[in-house]
């Protein structure tokens, strides 16, 4: 893989990439760049989570990078996340990882690599308190409150002291691991471009790269951003067939609408990667079985009105199950699997 095609598949992860240039440089420098991508385990995995993180993983690995995924065990609790109980957050995140081996995320061959923060920063408190220390020291209150995006909250939320230290943690943590690149959602840009600022407050010449990934919008009209509080809002990794064929049904895609259709953003973002094609089997007074190459020509038929809402939706559906077997039998035939979803299952999301 010559030096153009690696960067052509590790841009094309992200929606957003600061700096492109900059991006190049590391690649041509650098053999295996670092990427850190993170999460809190705060619930059940949606489809978001799951699937998109394990398509975006394994571009990055075809590409010759490494992975840091860090569980962020202990920005879960900051976070008050299952109130707060690490116990109940460590389990949650054995649970994440069970799901990303099952669903297809490549972790063998050491390329990708998984870091408890609780771990991490304990062996190597020398290093970690001093940088978030820095970092905080550096940085005015209302510029660590804009950050509070990152953890779900919004500034006008009432935030504990925890919440105000995370901000400047999280961005202690790029540096910590050593990160080239940071891989996450756009939800958690504010915190990551922190990170390049504090490089120039230091005169450091090599930035992190932020490379923002798309968010996928929840399944009825309106909702932005999947929620975790309401189960109609998203597809989970280990969801019935059954209930995945009902959220569908019910989710929002209105005819000729390409534009904020979550039903087109799954199409896009989760089935073409994953497949490269996609086919609706249709009766033939409605134009027969027909199998779409592109997303760009199955969005220009949407839009004309060629195919309709209840011609893919059932399409959609199968194409998600397909996606998804794995995973359900992984859960169903591994005992340890099987403990780690039924205890997850039974814990209250809190916010």
């Amino acid at each position: 893989m010559n030096l153009e095609e690696r960067f052509a598949i590790i841009r094309g992860i992200g929606e957003e990439c600061i700096q492109e240039d900059e991006l190049m440089r590391l690649l041509q420098n650098k053999p295996q760049p670092i990427c850190y991508d993170g999460f809190e385990p705060s619930g059940r995995m949606h489809i978001a989570q799951g699937v998109m993180k394990a398509i975006s993983v394994n571009k990055l690995t075809s590409a010759g990078c490494k992975v840091k995924i860090w569980i962020a065990d202990w920005f879960a609790q900051l976070n008050n996340k299952m109130g707060g109980d690490l116990k109940k957050i460590q389990v949650i995140g054995q649970y994440l990882i069970e799901i990303w081996k099952a669903v297809g995320m490549n972790v063998e061959g050491g390329q990708v690599e998984f870091l408890w923060s609780s771990e991490e920063i304990n062996s190597r408190a020398h290093e970690y308190w001093p940088l978030v220390m820095d970092i905080a020291r550096r940085n005015k209150l209302p510029r660590i409150v804009r950050c509070c995006q990152i953890m779900g909250r919004t500034e006008q939320d009432e935030l504990s002291a925890a919440q105000i230290f995370y901000p400047c943690m999280q961005c202690a943590d790029i540096f910590f691991l050593k990160a080239d690149i940071c891989q996450l959602g756009m939800d958690q840009r504010k915190v990551n471009v922190l990170a390049r600022e504090y490089c120039d407050d230091i005169k450091r010449k090599n930035k992190p790269i932020i490379l923002s990934h798309h968010m996928l919008p929840g399944l009825q009209e309106g909702q932005e951003k999947m929620s975790k509080s309401d189960p109609s809002s998203a597809i989970y990794m280990e969801d019935e067939e059954a209930d995945v064929n009902v959220k569908i049904k019910k989710a929002f895609c209105p005819p000729k609408v390409v534009e904020k259709n979550p039903c087109m953003e799954y199409l896009k973002y989760i089935v073409f990667p994953w497949f490269n094609e996609f086919t609706v089997e249709r009766k033939p007074e409605n134009g027969g079985e027909k199998t779409f190459k592109s997303f760009k020509d199955l969005a220009d038929d949407y839009e004309s009105g060629e195919l309709h809402p209840g011609d893919l939706k059932p399409a959609l559906s199968k194409a998600i199950n397909k996606i998804l077997q794995p995973v359900r039998d992984h859960f169903k035939n591994d005992a340890k699997a099987r403990d780690l979803v039924k205890k997850v299952r039974s814990y209250k999301v809190s916010r």
